[in-house]
Parts: structure tokens; C-alpha cells; sequence
């Protein structure tokens, strides 16, 4: 364990003060954070101008300039009470053993997850489980958080990623829209009606990368992906959807599957931790997660 001068180490205050400012982009969103005034975030950055002999922040015209010593000192003493963080998050879960909070996106906990669930409260009904949807990323260690579940590639710093399940693009239609019509051809399907996520281009390029030239079809726009997957499930249109959303209802024929992914990114819903020891009740959970995920596939 390192040694540290106390004697002649700033104020944790300060160090505080300045990463929050740096980090949250000036001293109005710092104090906000800190819940404290914006004269003392001020107060607090000049005193360790003063102890450290140089300018850390300036301002051009209204706009306040961080230097790149003061984004230097802010990302290490991130780090620091990171660290700090996790430590005290440990030594609270050790007094909390089978608490569990964990992070998911509203569609994934809704369409994947929720309908789970029940196996899991059933076989281990002393493990008490929040459940954060939400669209954001948040980060783990400072939201206190125990485990994520991303989508993605799987790929991100800060923390440690598990594959859990496909979550490659395929286009998908209610039976009730379909009628029973086989061996749909991607010349047949441009003649359906369709069910689009508004702001998502990237669904038709998909579609047209696999023949499908939505141009002149029947095409009805949604604000967002729950409401896109409600109008597609109660038949107004087909739509595209990531396997791991849809795929209960493809098993149990509700869906139908049309087309699958032409060109796969390797992208899935990942399993996400930060770095360091899995309590219990974690390592519960995530055997748990991979036990439900190997059970459908698509």
C-alpha cells in the first residue's frame, strides 16, 4: 500500500470540486451535483490554483476553458474515488448480501426479461432485485449497480462484458397479418404493410441490404420501439426487430420469422460488471441469466 503526505496533500474537497467541474463541463452543473453553491465550486478550484502555483481554468468570452493539467489532476482523482467508491459499495454489500440492483434497457427488460423473471424470484426468494430500465448508459460503479445488460459490441472500457444473447436484425410478422402465407419472397413482402421506429434509417438500409426496397410500400412511422413492436405484434404491419426481443414469440407462434440478418455485426445484448470480485448474489444472477438465454433459440 502506498505511503501518502497528508501534510502536504490539497484538500479531498477541492480535488472534488475540480472533477466535478471538469467532468460535468463547469461550476453551475458541479454544484448542482455536489449540491453546493457555485461560489464555492469557484472557491474551491482557485484554492488549488493556489496550492498548486498555476492557472487550471479560464474563461473566452462566456464559455469557461479547463487547461489541460486541471483535465489531467480531474481524470486521476476520478479514478481515485472510483476506487474509493467501489470499496465502500463492497463494504455495504457485505451488509446487504442479497441485494441486487440491475440496469437494462425499458424494451429488453420488457420483452426479455419481465417475462423471466418469476423463475428467478421463485428459486431464489432471498435475493431482493431492482430493476433499472432505462436508455441512458449509466456508469456502474457511480450509480452503484451491480450488474448491466448492454447491447452492443460488446466492447467497452471500465468494465467486464459477457455475451448473452443474439441480438442480430430480422424482419418479423404477426400471423395475424399473415394468414398463413408461406414462402414469402422479399419481392412479396415490399407489397406488406410495414411498422418503422421513426429516426432509424438504418432499419430500411437493413431491409434493402437483404431485398427488401420498402420505396412506395405502406409504411407507418412510430416515436418509439415499444410502440413500433406493439403495432407489429397486433398485426399493422412487419417490422425488424433484434432476435433477442422477439424470439418467446417466434416459439410460440405468435411471430413468424421472414428474414434474418444479411450482414451480422456480431452485436448481442452483453452481460456487464465492473471489474473486481461478484458477490453471491451476482454470480446467482448471472448463472441465472446465461441458464434462460441457452433455453430459446432463434
Amino acid at each position: 500500500m502506498a505511503q501518502i503526505d497528508w501534510l502536504s496533500f490539497p484538500p479531498l474537497s477541492a480535488l472534488r470540486a475540480l472533477e466535478a467541474a471538469v467532468r460535468l463541463g463547469g461550476f453551475s452543473a458541479a454544484a448542482r451535483a455536489l449540491n453546493v453553491t457555485h461560489a464555492a465550486i469557484a472557491q474551491q478550484v482557485r484554492g488549488l490554483e493556489e496550492y498548486l502555483g498555476r492557472s487550471l481554468v479560464h474563461r473566452e468570452g462566456r464559455t469557461l476553458v479547463f487547461s489541460a493539467e486541471a483535465e489531467e489532476l480531474a481524470a486521476a482523482a476520478n479514478r481515485g474515488f472510483a476506487e474509493i467508491q467501489s470499496a465502500l459499495l463492497a463494504l455495504r454489500a457485505r451488509q446487504k448480501p442479497n441485494a441486487l440492483s440491475v440496469t437494462t434497457t425499458p424494451i429488453f427488460a420488457e420483452r426479455w426479461l419481465m417475462p423471466r423473471l418469476r423463475d428467478f424470484w421463485l428459486n431464489h426468494p432471498d435475493i431482493t432485485l431492482t430493476l433499472r430500465a432505462e436508455q441512458d448508459v449509466v456508469d456502474l460503479r457511480r450509480e452503484g449497480i451491480d450488474v448491466g445488460i448492454r447491447y452492443g459490441l460488446g466492447k467497452w472500457s471500465g468494465v467486464e462484458a459477457e455475451f448473452l444473447t443474439s441480438a442480430r436484425m430480422m424482419a418479423i410478422g404477426a400471423e395475424k397479418l399473415l394468414q398463413g402465407r408461406e414462402n414469402l419472397s422479399p419481392g412479396d413482402l415490399k407489397h406488406l404493410p410495414w411498422v418503422l421506429e421513426q429516426g432509424w434509417p438504418e432499419t430500411e438500409q437493413w431491409l434493402a441490404c437483404s431485398g427488401v426496397d420498402l420505396s412506395g410500400s405502406a409504411k407507418s412511422y412510430f416515436l418509439t420501439e415499444e410502440l413500433m413492436l406493439a403495432a407489429g405484434r397486433a398485426g399493422l404491419g412487419l417490422f425488424v426487430a433484434s432476435s433477442a426481443i422477439v424470439e418467446q414469440d417466434i416459439a410460440e407462434g405468435r411471430l413468424r420469422l421472414l428474414l434474418d440478418d444479411c450482414n451480422d455485426t456480431h452485436s448481442g445484448y452483453f452481460i456487464v460488471t465492473a471489474p473486481g470480485p461478484l458477490s453471491d448474489a451476482k454470480r446467482t444472477f448471472i448463472k441465472w441469466l446465461r441458464a434462460q438465454a441457452a433455453r430459446v433459440p432463434v
